[in-house]
């Protein structure tokens, strides 16, 4: 028992090593803190910043790829809820690495109502602890980690997922969230 929680501990230590070295910021979650600037181009042809939502509550979803599975199904499920968002004064942008040409397709393909930023260099993503060091089937890697933030009206972050378990019934969990406030 003993053996296994030093090498727990170990892993975790390397880990988080790992990914100083890398200048990946381990986070902990966002929640109360100013949501972290960004500026990043939009599948509608605009330049978005967090200033440009004052005022609204922005519901702020990472994903690792346009027209993969779970992607497909938390986006498709950020469409089917979109007006219900709306409702409550609250705005869908989602984040990834692919191209705005691949977002357009996306958006296109399946009909999705809201604005898909491109962040390829990962700043803004590092910058939410939306990317890091993940683990799939077995591998370690870096990349993408599937997470979303709640900015409120005033700016400040008041839910964060730092890892969203099930992409499909996500969605319907922010809504409830929401549905809170």
């Amino acid at each position: 028992m003993k053996k296994r929680w030093l090498a727990g501990a170990l892993a975790i230590t390397l880990t988080a090593a790992y990914a100083a070295d890398k200048g990946v910021e381990q986070m902990s979650s966002l929640e109360g803190r100013k949501a972290p600037a960004f500026s990043l181009e939009g599948s509608d042809g605009k330049t978005h910043s967090i200033k440009d939502y004052a005022g609204k509550t922005v519901i702020i979803y990472f994903y690792p790829r346009d027209n993969t599975p779970g992607c497909t199904k938390e986006a498709c499920g950020f469409r089917d809820l979109n007006k219900k968002l709306l409702d409550l004064n609250a705005v869908v942008l989602g984040v990834s690495k692919d191209s705005l040409a691949s977002h357009d397709k996306f958006i296109d393909q399946f009909e999705l109502p809201f604005v898909l930023l491109s962040d390829p260099d990962t700043k803004m993503m590092q910058a939410y602890g939306a990317f890091g060091e993940k683990t799939m089937y077995g591998k370690t890697s870096m990349g993408t980690i599937r997470s979303t933030v709640v900015v409120g009206p005033d700016g400040k972050v008041i839910k964060h997922w730092g890892k969203v378990k099930n992409a499909e019934d996500h969605p319907a969990e922010v809504l409830e969230f929401l549905k809170t406030l």
